[in-house]
Parts: structure tokens; sequence; C-alpha cells
């Protein structure tokens, strides 16, 4: 089976170089880049990405697209904050994603990615359908311009994720596993969750974490190795699945030790492969 290719997640900034060289330091040849602001999405921001992707030699897989508005990253207020299910944010934010669709198209990338956020259970919920028909204005846009829109998994149960993209019809739609998040929601464990949606599988990020231990707190990230994926299990399960895509290590830390827990991880995930 091929060997997957090892990433990294940086940010999409004004000024992009030095994101893009980061990557090459860490000896990786892709990346996923990552924005909340919108007002980056301009033609000296893309070429400016396009030409550092250039320089250093590294392909972008995915633009991971925030939106504007409030995102609590807790069980309490997530709900009412996070994606498109809380209404008062769905239109800004589908704007925002639709803008997102556009740049990546005019700039190469092939796909969006983001949260959509804690998705109804029950497919009664007025809240399902509403988001549904949210996603389907972006994923209208996704397929306008050629880019596929990409599921970040955490906030919904796999089988919640299933439904949805289901009912939004399964073309250019697809979904990046975070390995971790499924496990720091308390939703699922991530080599179990692709008996549900491993054929969706078109990104991956490579995390690790633990499951909550309260009910409002989700779990805690830790360095990949020290935390409840079974790396091993998953990425063999992932080839079977045909999956060929990246591993793309996130470390939702600062700082000197996430460069260490980065380095770390590239020679855990390349020894896995």
């Amino acid at each position: 089976m091929a060997k997957l290719d090892v990433g990294v997640l940086v940010g999409l900034v004004a000024s992009p170089a030095d994101e893009i060289r980061r990557v090459a330091d860490f000896g990786l040849n892709c990346c996923q880049v990552v924005t909340w602001n919108p007002d980056l999405y301009t033609d000296a921001v893309g070429e400016a990405l396009v030409a550092a992707a250039d320089e250093f030699g590294v392909a972008i897989t995915t633009l991971w697209a925030g939106y504007p508005g409030p995102a609590v990253w807790n069980f309490t207020e997530g709900p009412k904050t996070i994606g498109l299910v809380p209404d008062q944010f769905r239109d800004v934010r589908v704007r925002a994603l639709q803008a997102g669709a556009r740049f990546a198209a005019k700039f190469g990338l092939d796909s969006i990615t983001t949260h959509v956020g804690f998705i109804p259970e029950d497919p009664n919920d007025p809240a399902f359908a509403g988001t549904v028909a949210a996603l389907a204005q972006v994923v209208a846009v996704c397929r306008e311009v050629g880019v596929e829109f990409r599921f970040e998994t955490g906030q919904e149960t796999p089988v919640t994720l299933l439904r949805t993209i289901e009912r939004l019809g399964d073309e250019n739609v697809g979904v990046n596993l975070d390995t971790a998040n499924l496990i720091l929601y308390g939703k699922a464990n991530p080599v179990d969750a692709l008996d549900v949606f491993g054929r969706y599988v078109h990104g991956v990020h490579a995390k690790d974490g633990l499951y909550p231990t309260d009910g409002t707190s989700l779990g805690r990230e830790v360095p990949l190795g020290e935390g409840k994926v079974d790396f091993a299990t998953l990425i063999a399960r992932l080839k079977g699945l045909g999956y060929a895509g990246s591993l793309t290590i996130e470390r939702e830390i600062s700082g000197p030790q996430q460069q260490q827990d980065i380095a770390a991880a590239v020679k855990y995930l390349r020894a896995l492969c």
C-alpha cells in the first residue's frame, strides 16, 4: 500500500511566506492553511501564498476556513456559538465560507474544510433542517467553482455526519477526519468511526487526545502517542479504504513546546506510515 504523506497545519496570514517556510523546516512537503479571517481572501494574499508554496515546494491540501463571530470550545456554550447550527450566525458564516470557496478555487486549492457545529442528532429537530439548508448554500458555491467541501469531525456523532452528507448529496462533499476531536468531544473512537463514514474521508488531522471527564469541558489534547488514538490501526484502516492523502499534524498549543511536539509527531507518523 502507498506510503502516506505527513503534513502540518499552519496559518494563512497576510504575508504567508514564513508560515509556509515552517512546513519546509519540518522537512515536510504538504500542509493545510487555516484562517478565521475572511478579510484575508484577497488577490495579494492568494498570490503570496502560491508564490511561497512554489518557492518551498509545499503542496497545500485544503483551506481550513473559519468564520466571524464567537466560537466557544466547550459543551455548554459550543452548541450556541460554533458553526452553522446557531441560526443567528448562519447568514454571515455562509457568506464567509462561500468567499473561502471562491478564494480556494482562484488560487488552485481543491477544497475548503470547517467545523459545522453541534449538528443535532435528531433529524426532526428544526435546527437540523436549518443547518442542512445553510450547508446547501455553501456546497452549491463549492460545486460551482469546483472545490470540495469537507466537514471537520468532532461536534457531531459519526452517524449524524453521515446523515447530513446524505441529505446534501455526496457530490463534492467529504470529511476531514480529526482523529482526536471525536475523542475530545466524547462522540466516537476514530477507528470505529471509519465504519460509518470512512469512504468520505479525504483529509486527516493527526492529533491525539483523552476523553472528557466532566460534562462541561472537552477532553484534553496531548502529544501524538500519549492519548487514546490507535494510530497504527487507524493508518492501516485508512489505507485499506484507499485513502492516499496526507496526515496533517495539528498541535493546539503555541511556543517552543508546539514545535518540539510537531517534530516528534513527524517521526512518530513516518515510522507508522
